[in-house]
């Protein structure tokens, strides 16, 4: 499965290698423009893609961005929650053990 985290095209770094910077919650990473560059690179900035492993693979809207982001930060929340209590029950077996 692959997982793509939506991030907005802020700028174009180098048009030549069709590369452009993107922005993903606050953190800006450098992505190739490729795979998405069906009209002028100028065009992609503003807008909204899915990145996978420095890869612009899909344009979205934003309303999709905004809906997935919140879907991998509940993800993050569901995953913190559940090593937790993973962790909680390693400790009541650690404690019958003793």
């Amino acid at each position: 499965m692959c997982l793509g985290i939506p991030g907005q095209i802020v700028s174009i770094t180098d048009a030549g290698r069709q590369m452009g910077m993107a922005e993903v919650s606050g953190v800006r990473r450098e992505v190739s423009l490729a795979p998405v560059a069906d009209r002028p690179l100028e065009a992609l900035v503003g807008e909204w893609v899915l990145i996978h492993v420095g890869f612009a693979m899909a344009v979205i809207d934003e309303h999709e961005a905004q809906e997935t982001l919140i879907a991998l930060r509940e993800l993050g929340e569901a995953q913190e929650a559940l090593e937790q209590m993973a962790e909680g029950d390693r400790a009541l077996a650690g404690e019958g053990t003793a």
